[in-house]
């Protein structure tokens, strides 16, 4: 399938979801920033909007290209108080939202346990609906397949409930299945060594699979999502939307570039088995393949 760019058309989300359009959303901006020098960590503030927007605006091009549908403002943190003080908490209901006339979308940041109340993902789910959200799932904490896990308790917790509404999901990039409820904040590599479990593209494209078997049709990422992994998505789900994105002009599909290079051993590996079965080595032998997350 040759890439195509987008459909022409403008329709709002729900009408998408509705139509059962799969809705790609963009990655990592805070993790990414702060790599790329323009993000201060522990603060996570967003003042790079005004200090570097250029910064901002070519990050978000390239989620763009590589095939998200949805580009969210970088605001988070961004509150008068938690610019000040950085540890307020503020929350908005989504009945005054829904006054705004305008669909809600609300995710949480929470595992299979549930919050911090030990409030279950199935029963958050089901409060959001009743307060008014049309779009539902969980964002951030956690990687791709807990995350998946949590969607399947919201998705069974609104069934029971006999509610309707879209599920969405954006995940870490990162594999975390040794992470406690308060997610990947409290594992010793966070945050500067996490690059160790960052999911592969492979990876992705597994879990872009699974999450639209699952019935979720907002398929995103969070926290260390590279506009690559966004690519995996776009392009695991090219059949169903019924094109590539840009970015894949300059990346066969499962490897398939490689069938030109001058090593046959390198040649061999221009194949989907391969690479779907590959096990990734760390390069690291006296590494834990797990960690103990921090009470």
């Amino acid at each position: 399938m040759a890439p195509a760019g987008r459909p022409g058309a403008k329709k709002g989300i729900l009408e998408r979801l509705e139509s059962g359009e799969v809705v790609i959303g963009d990655g990592s901006f805070l993790i990414t920033l702060e790599k790329r020098g323009y993000v201060k960590a522990g603060l996570w503030t967003p003042e790079a909007v005004i200090e570097h927007p250029d910064a901002v605006r070519q990050l978000h091009m390239e989620f763009l290209r590589a095939g998200s549908n949805v580009m969210q403002t970088f605001t988070f943190s961004a509150s008068e108080d938690n610019m000040e003080s950085k540890h307020v908490e503020e929350a908005v209901g989504c009945g005054s939202l829904k006054e705004s006339d305008r669909p809600v979308a609300v995710t949480m940041c929470i595992g299979p346990e549930g919050d911090m109340h030990d409030v279950t993902p199935g029963e958050c789910a089901v409060r959001l609906v009743k307060a008014g959200a049309s779009i539902v799932g969980v964002n951030c904490r956690f990687g791709p397949e807990t995350s998946l896990k949590t969607m399947k308790l919201m998705k069974e917790g609104l069934e029971r409930a006999g509610l309707k509404a879209y599920l969405m999901v954006q995940p870490l990039g990162f594999h975390t299945p040794d992470c406690g409820k308060e997610g990947f904040v409290d594992l010793p590599e966070y945050p500067f060594g996490l690059e160790p479990r960052v999911a592969t593209r492979w990876d992705i494209q597994k879990y872009a699979r699974e999450a639209y078997n699952l019935g979720v049709r907002y398929i995103g990422g969070c926290c260390g999502f590279e506009p690559y992994h966004i690519r995996a998505i776009a392009e695991e789900l090219a059949p169903e939307r019924g094109f590539l994105p840009q970015a894949s002009e300059k990346h066969g599909s499962w490897g398939s570039g490689l069938d030109m290079h001058t090593k046959p051993w390198v040649r061999a590996r221009a194949r989907r088995e391969y690479w779907e079965n590959l096990l990734p080595a760390s390069g690291r032998p006296f590494c834990p393949s797990l960690s103990k997350p921090d009470d």
